[in-house]
């Protein structure tokens, strides 16, 4: 998947950095005996992924590219025509 540039996108980095906060007041509330905290990190977590989701959705996520995702009929079509271009 390097070669996707998985998840190296604004939405992608946005959506893990809430996430990782949301984590973070959930691991300090569960030291502390705080129920209501580690409630409310999950859900910041939650609200991370959602962000992250609708970023994407709003064209500032990864667009596919035909080049990754092609079949492997293509893939060898493309291989053989390379051959028959450099023979």
């Amino acid at each position: 998947m390097a070669a996707a540039a998985h998840g190296h996108t604004p939405a992608a980095w946005t959506g893990v950095v809430i996430s990782f906060v949301g984590f973070g007041i959930a691991g300090v509330a569960m030291i502390l005996p705080s129920p209501l905290l580690v409630v409310a990190g999950l859900a910041v977590v939650v609200v991370g992924g959602i962000v992250g989701k609708a970023m994407a959705m709003a064209g500032m996520g990864k667009q596919p590219s035909a080049h990754v995702y092609s079949s492997v009929q293509e893939q060898t079509e493309a291989r053989a025509t390379r051959a028959a271009v450099t023979a």
